[in-house]
């Protein structure tokens, strides 16, 4: 009986372990391998070149501007994000008034998670060139606000190398917040509605109940939120949204650049596909010890109700 168990469980196993090796571990073990070479990524042939690559990698002062924004995109932006939806999902759950002693959410409140989840319904892609056009320095309609109240002298906001950045945090914080307040919501409307009414009739104010009721019992999902929020900084979309709003893509001045940029630009404008290769395994590196720092600092003991 035991055996026959254990074969079911196999045959269901089986097909997508092979998938995942082909389509996920495979492609890694190929890059690691293209890394110790001089590939240009559109020639067969190519030689090794042993260390050469890594060696180039850590003198390359580009690489290491990259490394500084992702990182700073990674730290950042699920701080920021993470402890906003929070604080909307917490107005939105637990924010009304008392009635008849029960603890409610506002008014309303379905109708502003809709509002906050509506930029996940639009394309990346749609989101950098919206906001690209917005922060137009002649036309955008940012300057065009700053202007009629009275602000002539405006920033040129994805032309200033100090600003750069910060407009496309701004960016992917607005775009990704409201994922999170509704996932943050539903979790909260999980949590019994009695820990709130006996916290409040002990005296404990509303900063009280999230810092010793909500947040630790939405631990878990804030933390699997913030390793979500890293990977998705330091991968696809990061790289979408800076390659599309920023000036070059990348600047001015190299302002801008996140390793996946570089990786995407040494491989198919420098044609260098095995220097790529080797900033792509730094970008595992990175992304791997960043989930493991925050799975690790954020373990604590798991509350449950």
């Amino acid at each position: 009986m035991q055996h026959g168990k254990y074969r079911f469980i196999v045959g269901f196993l089986v097909v997508p372990m092979a998938l995942y090796v082909i389509f996920v571990i495979w492609p890694f073990i190929q890059s690691i391998y293209y890394s110790f070479t001089d590939w240009t990524g559109l020639s067969p042939d190519f030689t090794m070149v042993g260390f050469d690559n890594y060696t180039k990698m850590l003198d390359d002062d580009i690489f290491w501007k990259s490394l500084q924004h992702s990182v700073l995109l990674a730290v950042l932006l699920p701080l920021v994000t993470l402890g906003l939806a929070l604080f909307f999902a917490f107005m939105l759950n637990v924010g009304g008034r008392r009635r008849k002693g029960a603890v409610t959410g506002v008014r309303g409140s379905g109708f502003y998670k809709i509002a906050y989840f509506f930029p996940q319904v639009l394309s990346i892609a749609i989101v950098a060139i919206l906001f690209q056009f917005a922060f137009d320095p002649a036309q955008g309609m940012i300057n065009g606000i700053l202007k009629a109240v009275g602000f002539n002298d405006v920033p040129d906001w994805l032309g200033d190398p100090q600003l750069a950045l910060w407009v496309i945090m701004a960016v992917l914080v607005w775009c990704t917040t409201g994922f999170f307040v509704v996932l943050f919501s539903a979790g909260m409307a999980s949590i019994p509605k009695d820990f709130y009414e006996a916290a409040l009739l002990d005296g404990a104010s509303r900063f009280t109940t999230f810092f010793r009721i909500t947040l630790p019992l939405l631990w878990d999902t804030v933390q699997s939120g913030w390793v979500y929020m890293g990977i998705l900084a330091l991968g696809a979309e990061g790289f979408a949204i800076v390659h599309i709003m920023s000036v070059g893509p990348g600047g001015p001045d190299y302002s801008t650049t996140v390793l996946p940029l570089y990786v995407y630009q040494s491989a198919f404008r420098d044609g260098q596909a095995g220097y790529a290769t080797t900033i792509g395994v730094a970008l595992l590196i990175v992304t791997l010890a960043f989930a493991a720092i925050v799975m690790r600092v954020g373990r604590r003991e798991r509350l449950e109700f």
